[in-house]
């Protein structure tokens, strides 16, 4: 059996469309599953189901069957797990380079002079897509703000979060431990 961590390039690389008209999604969805199991320190085994006795091979140390995905690192906190995979997002922040690269790079919190556009509707504490200058989502976590009072604060200074607002609930727009790096951004950092 093959051995390899759910985040390895040359996994990713190996994953390719559906070949045949059996299954759905082919080897890139199921290595997507894998990689969420990954982030709850879930090990995943991938192998031909349509062969037979392949249950039986997996067991079998003798058999070169399937590939084990290990789980990356360390297991990613309950909440953070729930955060990336559970809540649905009910909208989202386009974000400068700038809190992109802090977010991604320095395990930071977003301020909200990073933030550039708000889309949706969403509430305190509510889920949302953290979006790069390139459209692209590489993070999520949970708002200290609903999306009106974001509107107003966008690209502000912390400083001034209360002269815009009336009132200042917190200098973050979202905790570093209320976010989650995505995809790529979670394996550079």
């Amino acid at each position: 059996m093959r051995v390899a961590r759910a985040r390895d390039a040359s996994v990713t690389r190996a994953a390719g469309p559906a070949q045949s008209s059996v299954g759905t999604g082919g080897m890139a969805s199921k290595l997507a599953a894998a990689r969420q199991a990954a982030a709850a320190g879930i090990p995943t085994l991938i192998a031909d189901g349509t062969r037979e006795g392949v249950l039986a091979a997996i067991f079998d140390p003798a058999a070169e069957t399937g590939t084990l995905l290990l789980a990356d690192g360390d297991r990613l906190a309950h909440r953070k797990h729930w955060i990336a995979y559970a809540l649905k997002p009910a909208g989202a922040l386009h974000l400068d380079a700038g809190a992109e690269r802090a977010l991604a790079k320095g395990g930071r919190s977003l301020l909200p002079s990073g933030v550039r556009a708000v889309a949706g509707g969403f509430g305190v504490g509510d889920c949302v897509r953290c979006l790069g200058p390139d459209g692209r989502e590489f993070a999520r976590g949970l708002v200290n703000y609903g999306a009106a009072e974001l509107e107003k604060i966008k690209g502000a200074h912390t400083r001034d979060i209360e002269r815009l607002l009336g009132y200042k609930g917190s200098d973050e727009v979202i905790h570093r431990d209320d976010l989650v790096l995505l995809g790529a951004a979670a394996a550079e950092s």
